[in-house]
């Protein structure tokens, strides 16, 4: 008799890995661009270019996708937010105007939101035990 890899990991070792993998992507994809360009029309635009953004985005999918897939939605759910959460406060903290915390909370809701939709979609595909029928 075997025994599943999810009675091996508990999930609230699945969360904290998912909260450590999501700083360590931020840092990764965002951590090292920290200054504004100035354009020549006298905007100012950054720290983060677009595609920085995305590659974050799509570099969480995978994990995001991979604990849905095993039923670990929950610690996708609240590791991935967390980890980006912490992140951002870390990253951000450091602005005098004391609005980083605005954008933090906004990170924190946008990537639950996110997390969850992805989880909902990819836990809805899944279905053991469940055939399909031609008809």
């Amino acid at each position: 008799m075997s025994r599943s890899w999810k009675s091996l990991v508990p999930e609230p070792l699945t969360t904290l890995a998912l909260a450590a993998l999501s700083i360590a992507l931020w840092a990764a994809w965002l951590g090292w661009d920290q200054h504004y360009d100035a354009h020549p029309d006298g905007s100012v635009s950054g720290p983060y270019e677009p595609w920085q953004v995305v590659g974050l985005v799509l570099t969480l999918l995978v994990p995001v996708c991979w604990a849905a897939s095993r039923r670990r939605s929950r610690a996708a759910i609240v590791g991935v937010p967390l980890g980006l959460a912490i992140a951002a406060f870390y990253d951000w903290s450091d602005d005098a105007s004391g609005l980083f915390g605005v954008g933090v909370l906004l990170v924190l809701v946008g990537s639950v939101a996110a997390t969850t939709v992805v989880s909902a979609v990819i836990g809805s595909m899944r279905h053991p035990g469940r055939t399909r029928t031609r008809g």
